[in-house]
């Protein structure tokens, strides 16, 4: 007989806790179920070990008597009568609607009673008929919300990439086109030159007169699987990996009008074609003609048509219509952010706990870099799947540390760690130990399917501690994977705001995290922020563009980011020591 993973017995837990949520049983009871999840999930040893040894599974932390007689079941039968009992009362597929964004545990039960609504399908039909907006406390705007998440969950099931998979590959294309000699100008367009954090497909765009050459060898390219279509001046390919990509090439006279259209957003572009006809001219792809007499005007760069209709050149970045063109008209748009700009970071791991490269390799990457000071953050003791670091390891990590900064004396050195913020809102080491750290970094990795109010009392619990300076990834999001939790944002930047905690924009590709959105709510907000790689290996410094690039989508300035401080600034601010 084969016996389930610890991670197998997690995710029945926690399956367990999300249907009694929905059910609305005793939130004590939710916990004690997610709290052992958690404990179960980040054990060292397998539980069916144990207990094939005949240890007690009571003795492991946030196990009791209830869970101890439901693991013991599920060994000895392979079923858990108590699952069986609560699928059958409460459809298990109310889980996958707790996914949707907006949809806590109290409206899928309200949908489930009141329209017999258990599965997302089902949710996303009632949203499209407008049954939703008939439910205690659900208007227009907030079906429309559910009906827009639904969406974005589908879209990050039918290939959407993120960042660092469509960046390199974009560089590699530009790399091999802008060498041929026919070839006057290329570049990304598309939501990839704006940096959105996810990526639907591959836009190019060639300035060219010799469009049938230039697209010979964009179809001859290694990475290329299949080509989906050709004609005059667009071809279509799918590579490798799954992207599908556009090149179209346009003489360079018409380069602007053509990059500024391509690049979109679609919202963006409908504004500047109203700014144009109210001008009296007509904009496309190819040119801005004159309504009056037909009269074309061509230009080489975006500058050049964006001047022309009375507005200052907008970076891709921020053409989202939120508000950039009326700023770019008042002459009020943010300066933004380079990665030259940023001194140093406070969030990277070693192999001390899951990282690929020792502390000196990381110091001296950072050092190379430019940066002028890093604290090495590890993770703490309860994140085992991660190797966290026990309070004695932490003791002899700080030595380490010590020895490096004699080796590498061009950068300053601190010892942090990333606390892991458990179910209970307590934090992973205590407060002696967080006092006698420089720099504590807390995170919520675990537990994400809570509800709002459990997960904002864990966030909440994590900034007012006064030990915290950062609260990393705040939503908890992996793109194209899984969706944030359910935390109450605002609350959270209240929260930082009036504490001067600091809200992370972590730049690995696969998080972007805060997204963009909520940078901008957080400044709104009063928050600090800082621009961290959360680097486990030190290539991942290089992941340092897509932050920044997310920090200016938020419209964030450098004064705004604490770790544009030089040293002396930073130290100062944030009440750091040398080691």
């Amino acid at each position: 007989m084969s016996y389930p993973t610890n991670r197998q017995i997690a995710d029945l837990l926690n399956r367990i806790a999300g249907l009694l949520e929905i059910k609305g049983e005793n939130p004590f009871k939710i916990r004690a179920y997610r709290r052992a999840a958690e404990q179960i999930a980040h054990h060292g040893q397998e539980l069916a070990e144990l207990w094939q040894s005949g240890d007690d599974l009571r003795r492991l932390e946030g196990v009791g008597q209830a869970i101890a007689d439901k693991l013991d079941e599920l060994f000895r039968t392979g079923r858990l009568e108590f699952w069986e009992r609560l699928t059958a009362e409460v459809p298990e597929s109310l889980l996958e609607v707790l996914e949707i964004p907006e949809v806590g545990p109290a409206l899928a039960r309200t949908m489930w009673q009141e329209l017999g609504l258990t599965t997302v399908a089902g949710v996303q039909a009632a949203a499209e008929q407008g049954k939703l907006r008939t439910l205690p406390r659900m208007g227009k705007k907030k079906e429309a919300r559910i009906l827009a998440g639904i969406r974005a969950m589908a879209r990050r099931q039918t290939g959407r990439f993120h960042l660092g998979q469509a960046w390199p590959l974009a560089r590699q294309v530009l790399a091999v086109l802008g060498d041929l000699p026919q070839v006057v100008r290329v570049e990304t367009a598309g939501s990839l030159r704006r940096m959105r954090d996810t990526i639907g497909d591959l836009d190019f765009l060639a300035a060219t007169d010799h469009p049938a050459a230039v697209m010979e060898v964009f179809v001859r390219l290694p990475d290329v699987a299949e080509v989906l279509g050709s004609g005059e001046t667009k071809t279509s390919v799918r590579f490798k990996n799954g992207l599908q990509a556009d090149l179209r090439c346009v003489p360079p006279a018409r380069w602007g009008t053509a990059l500024q259209y391509f690049t979109g957003s679609k919202s963006h572009n409908v504004k500047i074609r109203e700014l144009a006809q109210r001008q009296g001219y007509s904009l496309n792809e190819y040119a801005l003609t004159r309504e009056q007499d037909g009269k074309p005007f061509l230009f080489d760069t975006e500058a050049a048509l964006y001047e022309f209709l009375g507005l200052a050149w907008i970076p891709p970045h921020l053409r989202e219509d939120w508000g950039e063109i009326e700023a770019a008209r008042s002459g009020a748009l943010p300066a933004g952010l380079s990665v030259a700009d940023i001194r140093g970071e406070v969030h990277c791991h070693s192999t001390w706990s899951d990282g690929r490269n020792t502390i000196e390799e990381m110091a001296r990457a950072a050092l190379a870099r430019g940066y002028e000071y890093l604290v090495i953050t590890d993770h703490s003791r309860s994140l085992g799947v991660a190797n966290g670091l026990s309070v004695e390891r932490l003791r002899q990590q700080s030595r380490e540390i010590e020895a490096v900064q004699a080796r590498v004396p061009g950068i300053r050195l601190w010892q942090g760690a990333e606390v892991e913020v458990k179910a209970d809102g307590s934090l992973d080491y205590p407060d002696d130990v967080l006092a006698g750290l420089d720099f504590v970094v807390a995170s919520v990795h675990t537990g994400l399917r809570q509800d709002r109010e459990t997960l904002t009392r864990r966030a909440l619990a994590a900034i007012q501690n006064p030990h915290v300076k950062v609260l990393a990834h705040p939503t908890g999001r992996l793109l194209t994977d899984r969706p944030g939790g359910d935390f109450d944002m605002e609350a959270v930047f209240q929260a930082a705001a009036r504490t001067g905690t600091l809200l992370e924009i972590n730049a690995s590709p696969y998080r972007l995290d805060l997204p963009d959105v909520l940078v901008r709510r957080a400044i709104a907000a009063g928050v600090k922020l800082i621009i961290n790689c959360d680097a486990h290996g030190v290539e991942d410094f290089d992941n340092l563009q897509f932050g920044v690039a997310t920090a200016n989508r938020g419209w964030a300035a450098a004064e705004q980011v604490a770790n544009t401080l030089p040293l002396a600034e930073f130290e100062a601010q944030m009440g750091l020591v040398q080691k």
